[in-house]
């Protein structure tokens, strides 16, 4: 039997991409493999490092309102079918952490009681503090709002002490990666630094909650087996801003 080691944080909001579920030129919009391999390792970092866990996913695999709205469609209405979006992933998402044998409940921030809990603050505090993996689910509940500022409302209003952005990318970097050869990644950046810079961690909003909070963000790569435990149990990965 493993033995558990206390992770650094005690509470962690973990923002996972909705894109990141579906298989690389797969018409499926969810991959059953791939969410049950980001089930499996959040219940081994759940397992063995002590951590309330709450999670924001985002709805990419299926919509993304603000392409609708370009394409004619009324923004507010793109958005609420994002939001959407973010319910069907959050219940796929549920169900797998379900069958790795970990307490995992749903709250939307749009009511739909016979799927999921209303979003309560106190409530989502009081499941966390009884050991229950909370999915925020249907972003804020409002539109022209992005999941990003999802995770770090969410974050300031569960007294998380960290937020974790899982993304394609092994960290924040000077310069696109995939477009600068030489481009430099960070292993600790300051919000400032951030700004001066013009990286593009979160949308503005969601950054200066976090700031505003002072919410350290950690961004890694959630693409490489392993990473996600890695993440939550503290061990080093990808770039923090503090």
């Amino acid at each position: 039997m493993t033995t558990p080691v206390p992770s650094p944080y005690k509470r962690i909001l973990l923002k996972l991409s909705g894109e990141a579920l579906r298989s690389p030129g797969s018409m499926d919009n969810i991959s059953p493999e791939i969410v049950a391999r980001i089930a499996q390792e959040i219940a081994d970092a759940y397992h063995t490092a002590s951590i309330e866990l709450a999670l924001v996913i985002g709805g990419g695999n299926f919509w993304r309102g603000a392409k609708a709205s370009v394409r004619g469609m009324d923004r507010a209405t793109a958005d609420y079918v994002g939001m959407l979006a973010t319910v069907m992933n959050a219940l796929a998402l549920q169900s797998a952490i379900a069958r790795c044998g970990v307490p995992c409940v749903v709250q939307s921030a749009i009511e739909m009681k016979n799927v999921a809990e209303p979003f309560i603050r106190l409530k989502a505090k009081e499941e966390l503090s009884q050991g229950k993996i909370v999915i925020f689910a249907a972003g804020t509940g409002n539109p022209f709002f992005s999941t990003d500022t999802t995770a770090a409302l969410r974050a300031s209003e569960i007294n998380a002490d960290i937020v974790m952005k899982a993304t394609s990318v092994d960290g924040v970097y000077d310069a696109d990666p995939k477009k600068v050869e030489n481009a430099k990644r960070f292993d600790t950046i300051s919000y400032q630094e951030c700004i001066a810079r013009q990286l593009k961690v979160m949308d503005s909003t969601a950054f200066a909650l976090c700031m505003d909070n002072k919410k350290p963000i950690i961004v890694f790569d959630m693409h490489a087996e392993g990473n996600i435990t890695r993440a939550l149990k503290g061990e080093p990965i990808g770039t923090t801003i503090s």
